[in-house]
């Protein structure tokens, strides 16, 4: 079957080259060649000039994977459980399924892998060389291409494919998934209604471009929302909506685009609220600036806890430059940001918010203050009956948090503005 399908394989790659095909423009010409050379083999075959295949709709459909998709990889990435797929070596290939890692048996060959690597990366722009060994990058389906390769790695294409949840649109879609209740669901809506500036923290994989996803969710639809990130991988279904995205420089050296220039850039395009996919840098600074003339706003970051993420938040402003010291970041991330959201990956890969902390807006001792909300009690998350000690923006927009985190009568509803 292998030698079939290579055969056939080879055959569609020869005619696309010859006839000069562009599939980004006729991407139905792979499959009109496929059909006809898995028909002119098995003619052949009929004959006794080469052997019989067993399902002709199998090596059509594996033959059109390796042309048009990603080879022996799309069956994986077909599949809703799979989350993450990376490859280490080309016999070492990874995969991970609702939070949990397993390796894969398939072997790959070292010009296979660079040229799935090269077929990913055509439609983005983008590219991975001596000269620019990392590279990340948005793919067509949502999902975020990462790739090292040598000599920064130390002999094989490291490649990571992350894929994004789909259907995860609002706070609800995580309560029905289990990652959060549903009083901290009404609660997290009323906060995003009110224009509350959030920060979701968590580790890696804990699952934060989702819950950042899913809190705009509550955003008020006649808000336009201009989003920044490294790649693209916030989707939101949203008619007024901008999505900006860094860009690396050309072989030259010029063209380069950060995230602070973005963030500046999307100041100019009236924004009702501006969202940072993740700040890992300076760009923190230009962000708490932006937040702290009163434009609404979210960002994510990599911490441990609520309480390291407000350290760290306060500590990435530095790396602008010396004139920039703690005496000036510290109150200004005590006075900006109104909540924190911190999630977890628990060791089954269940993902979920373990804490939600509001700040008080007051630094004692060079540490900023907050007080919990919602905390990890044993396997619950639970209310600790303490209200946000800032109810400024929640009286401006008509909202009380106090019913959704006190007792409240069984059944008796929410105030969702």
């Amino acid at each position: 079957m292998s030698t079939a399908l290579d055969l056939i394989t080879g055959r569609v790659r020869e005619r696309l080259r010859r006839d000069e095909v562009d599939l980004g423009v006729d991407a139905a010409a792979a499959e009109r060649y496929v059909r006809e050379e898995v028909r002119g083999y098995a003619e052949r075959a009929l004959s006794g000039a080469v052997p019989l295949l067993d399902d002709e709709a199998a090596v059509a459909r594996q033959v059109t994977a390796a042309v048009t998709g990603l080879g022996p990889l799309q069956p994986l990435l077909d599949d809703p459980a799979v989350e993450e797929l990376w490859i280490n070596a080309p016999d070492r290939v990874f995969v991970a399924r609702d939070g949990v890692t397993e390796r894969v048996r398939i072997e790959l060959g070292d010009l296979e892998v660079r040229e799935l690597v090269e077929r990913m990366l055509r439609s983005t722009g983008r590219r991975v060389d001596l000269s620019s060994p990392f590279v990340d990058a948005s793919l067509p389906d949502g999902s975020r291409l990462h790739v090292v390769i040598p000599d920064i790695t130390r002999r094989d294409w490291a490649v990571n494919i992350r894929r994004f949840r789909a259907g995860m649109r609002d706070l609800r879609d995580l309560v029905r998934l289990g990652s959060l209740t549903e009083q901290a669901a009404e609660f997290l809506h009323l906060c995003v209604r009110a224009g509350q500036n959030v920060l979701v923290s968590g580790a890696t994989q804990a699952g934060k471009t989702t819950l950042l996803g899913a809190l705009l969710g509550s955003a008020r639809p006649e808000e336009r929302v201009v989003t920044v990130e490294e790649t693209f991988e916030l989707a939101l279904d949203r008619a007024d909506h901008v999505a900006l995205q860094c860009r690396q420089p050309s072989l030259e050296g010029t063209g380069e685009v950060t995230l602070r220039r973005l963030i500046k850039e999307a100041l100019r395009m009236r924004p009702d609220r501006i969202v940072v996919g993740e700040v890992r840098e300076a760009e923190a600074l230009d962000l708490l600036i932006a937040l702290n003339s009163g434009l609404p706003g979210m960002c994510s970051l990599h911490a441990n806890s609520a309480a390291d993420a407000l350290r760290k938040l306060a500590m990435l402003p530095l790396l602008a430059g010396r004139n920039i010291d703690a005496g000036f970041v510290v109150p200004t991330v005590a006075a900006t940001i109104d909540l924190v959201v911190h999630a977890e990956l628990e060791s089954g890969g269940r993902r979920r918010v373990t804490e939600i902390a509001a700040l008080t807006g007051e630094v004692r001792e060079g540490g900023i203050e907050s007080v919990a909300l919602f905390a990890r009690d044993g396997d619950r998350l639970l209310a600790t009956g303490r209200t946000p000690p800032r109810l400024e923006r929640f009286r401006r927009a008509g909202a009380d948090p106090g019913p959704i985190l006190g007792a409240r009568p069984p059944g008796s509803p929410a105030r969702r503005p």
